[in-house]
């Protein structure tokens, strides 16, 4: 009796979730299904391997079972021993008797599924269904919630301050309305007052990708007091689900174009101001942008390069939990450089008068090193 990789049957990791197990299981089932493969006997072998992985390792029970017997196998346990451990946890499960159809031809599983896992399975295809293909539904007997969309938008800063309004197009996947996504369109034929699927083709309006390409276009408001990389979540803006309570959403996230006077520090704005030597020494009044204007702004006597002056709550505005930013001047001292002569007199003036007081040389720090 020859051990089953079912995990490598499906194309998985060990570790791989029941959504990605189910996922693979699909996939593969949609490829070698007999009606897409009529009269090809390694379809139909490789159909009945994948519903049979699926059956073990899709249900939780049988999965843990599985790995178990997996490890034992490579490690050498006897078979006649593992057969008396899997008796002895059946009987103590009160299992053994199997649960329901394997496929459509009443199971066919090998040998080593019926030795460890009853003869049959559940939880595999199901019949009776008009969704997808060929009268299964591949186990998608839940809803389907619609993708979620992610994109971008760039705005000034002027507009993260007062709000805004974009219009964007969007391009999405949404589920095919030919084959409600299976990828596969099964053709009926009826036989009295019953419907009988005969065969089925890959969707000629999907191509068999059970997805569409979509576009369509949004106007979105953007909050005031946006700052760089907040994100907005448009609840049942992404892809279309199975209904419309279940379509997807759309995370648009907000990016501030740059400025040529501020720069954004998260919702701080800083501006380099440049003022004239007299004015940082002697102290002066004087005009400073902001977003929304001009206001009058002391600079204080004897004030040097680097100097911050900070304008509480005047950057970005609040949003939600989120405070005001902060409005911050850094000074950058300027000397004159077209001097008239008697300009000139009054700060040869004023540099003699400072040595003759012997006022210490800014650069003698340097010197000590």
């Amino acid at each position: 009796m020859e051990f089953r990789d079912y995990y490598k049957t499906l194309g998985v990791e060990r570790s791989a979730s029941e959504a990605a197990i189910k996922t693979a299981f699909r996939k593969l089932a949609r490829k070698y299904h007999p009606d897409v493969n009529p009269n090809n006997k390694d379809a139909e072998r490789k159909f009945k391997e994948i519903n049979e992985a699926y059956q073990v390792i899709g249900d939780a029970e049988k999965r843990k079972k599985y790995d178990e017997l997996g490890a034992d196998w490579e490690h050498g346990v006897s078979q006649e021993e593992m057969r008396r451990r899997y008796a002895r946890q059946q009987q103590a499960a009160g299992a053994g008797s199997g649960a329901g159809a394997g496929f459509e031809s009443g199971g066919d599983f090998s040998d080593f599924f019926s030795q460890f896992f009853g003869g049959s399975g559940g939880g595999g295809f199901r019949t009776g269904s008009s969704r997808g293909f060929s009268g299964f539904d591949f186990g998608n007997d839940q809803p389907a919630r619609g993708p979620d969309l992610r994109a971008e938008v760039g705005i000034t800063l002027l507009e993260a301050m007062h709000g805004a309004k974009r219009r964007l197009d969007l391009t999405a996947e949404d589920r095919c309305p030919t084959c409600g996504g299976s990828g596969m369109v099964a053709h009926e034929e009826k036989q009295g007052k019953a419907r009988v699927i005969r065969s089925a083709a890959p969707c000629p309006t999907c191509g068999g990708q059970g997805v569409i390409p979509a576009r369509r276009t949004l106007e979105v408001s953007i909050p005031a007091g946006s700052a760089d990389g907040t994100q907005l979540r448009l609840k049942g803006q992404g892809g279309h689900g199975s209904r419309a309570d279940l379509n997807g959403d759309l995370f648009l996230t907000i990016h501030i174009e740059p400025h040529p006077v501020f720069t954004v520090l998260g919702r701080d704005l800083r501006c380099q101001l440049p003022v004239w030597d007299y004015e940082a020494a002697l102290g002066a009044e004087i005009t400073a942008p902001t977003i929304d204007g001009k206001i009058s702004l002391k600079i204080p006597a004897g004030s040097q390069t680097g100097r911050v002056m900070r304008l509480r709550g005047r950057g970005v505005q609040a949003r939600g939990k989120d405070p005001s930013g902060d409005l911050l001047f850094e000074l950058k001292v300027l000397a004159p450089t077209d001097l008239t002569e008697e300009e000139r007199a009054l700060m040869e003036k004023l540099a003699a008068s400072r040595k003759a007081r012997k006022v210490p040389d800014p650069r003698s720090e340097l010197m000590k090193s």
